[in-house]
């Protein structure tokens, strides 16, 4: 049985992943949206840290919080202007996006419940050492990584490259 001081410490953890991320994407200052996005996935790697799960933590913030929000941040400042606000969302189907939201929790919640038993059962594995996640995302084999990591560095440095054009081009 948890703790309560465990559980009140994820309450706090998940509440500040919901509330960020709700104002990641409803602030109108774009420089604010990726504050509020480097803050939940801190927080998300802080559900890592706290299952257990410290590579993956370590992971969550050198990659994710650490490169790809300073990238959304550095093509931020090359492409626009980040002290102006956005422009008001105008549409006209916001209830239609409404529906398609919560129809997606939806989904998500069903596939998350009836997947995981985590109500009853507990985790019976031991977490894989460096050696075995090395082999497992750098290997060229059957179920190994290489490829979709070396896909997705090309990727990275596609956008890079598109962000210094797009900038270069709004200073002519």
């Amino acid at each position: 049985m948890e703790s309560v001081g465990s559980i009140i410490v994820y309450v706090i953890i998940a509440l500040t992943i919901v509330i960020c991320s709700v104002l990641a994407v409803t602030t109108r200052k774009i420089l604010r949206a990726a504050t509020y996005l480097l803050f939940t996935l801190f927080a998300t790697a802080a559900i890592y840290f706290k299952l257990n799960y410290e590579f993956l933590g370590a992971v969550q913030i050198a990659v994710y919080a650490g490169g790809i929000v300073v990238l959304f941040v550095f093509s931020i400042l090359l492409t626009s202007h980040p002290g102006d606000n956005s422009a008001a969302l105008a549409s006209k189907k916001k209830v239609l996006g409404l529906v398609g939201s919560l129809l997606l929790l939806a989904v998500a919640g069903y596939s998350l419940i009836s997947r995981c038993q985590w109500a009853t059962a507990t985790a019976t594995g031991e977490n894989p050492d460096m050696n075995l996640i090395g082999e497992t995302l750098l290997g060229s084999g059957h179920g190994q990584y290489l490829l979709p990591f070396e896909a997705i560095s090309v990727l990275l440095l596609a956008c890079i490259i598109g962000g210094v054009v797009v900038a270069r081009k709004s200073d002519k």
